[in-house]
């Protein structure tokens, strides 16, 4: 019978443990564009307010 080959599973758990990681940060990243002020809210349901229209000139 063949012995184990320990590195090489080890290596094996690096790497997975490293893809995993990778796409944690690009799922993150991905999110970050969409949601600058981290609101829960999608763009269209914001609440109304100044912020969303443009200024008016003052006078």
């Amino acid at each position: 019978m063949a012995t184990p080959n320990y590195g090489y599973e080890k290596r094996q758990r690096e790497l997975a443990k490293k893809q995993k990681k990778e796409d944690k940060l690009r799922a993150k990243a991905q999110r970050k564009p969409n949601d600058p002020q981290g609101d829960d809210l999608p763009a269209d349901e914001q609440p109304e307010g100044d912020a969303g229209h443009p200024e008016q000139p003052a006078g």
